[in-house]
């Protein structure tokens, strides 16, 4: 009799290299809506050419597919992937990873007033150096290329409780 393992293959996080979070909000007739860009450098062990993989794995250890339009996670207690909010600071968490990073002020606003941030978790490596301008950051986040091979979630915002 043959069995056939459901298990995933192991997490290879030396091939995801640096997690990068960028964080803006664009501005719509009802209010800012805050976004979130995570992406790898492509600087691990197998360079860039591994990246996908390895994010794409990461993605689905946590039953997030690429490619498959927006994931509204508002409704879905139960998924493994959270953003804490906190006073000058925030983290995406999900199995494997703790992104820590620190919100503009304007992002914060966003999020403070929605609820919730738009989550584009990019598969594509970032293209070389360091991100951080919002040219880039946007030229990115809106390629096609890279909004057909990301992952893309509305996640709801979860704060401390004191």
């Amino acid at each position: 009799m043959t069995s056939i393992s459901t298990d995933p293959r192991p997490l290879r996080t030396a091939d995801l290299g640096t997690l990068v979070i960028m964080c803006w909000s664009r501005e719509t007739p009802e209010g800012d809506v805050p976004f979130l860009l995570a992406c790898s450098l492509g600087d691990g062990e197998g360079g860039p050419e591994a990246t996908p993989a390895a994010v794409e794995g990461l993605l689905s250890r946590s039953g997030i597919a690429v490619g498959d339009g927006v994931l509204d996670a508002t409704g879905l207690p139960d998924l493994p992937v959270n953003l804490l909010v906190v006073p000058g600071a925030a983290a995406l968490t999900m199995p494997g990873v703790n992104a820590q990073f620190v919100p503009t002020a304007q992002w914060r606003e966003a999020v403070d007033e929605r609820g919730y941030a738009c989550l584009i978790f990019a598969t594509r490596p970032w293209p070389g150096g360091e991100p951080g301008e919002a040219e880039a950051v946007a030229a990115f986040a809106n390629h096609e290329d890279t909004l057909r091979t990301s992952a893309q979630l509305v996640l709801p915002v979860r704060s401390l409780r004191t």
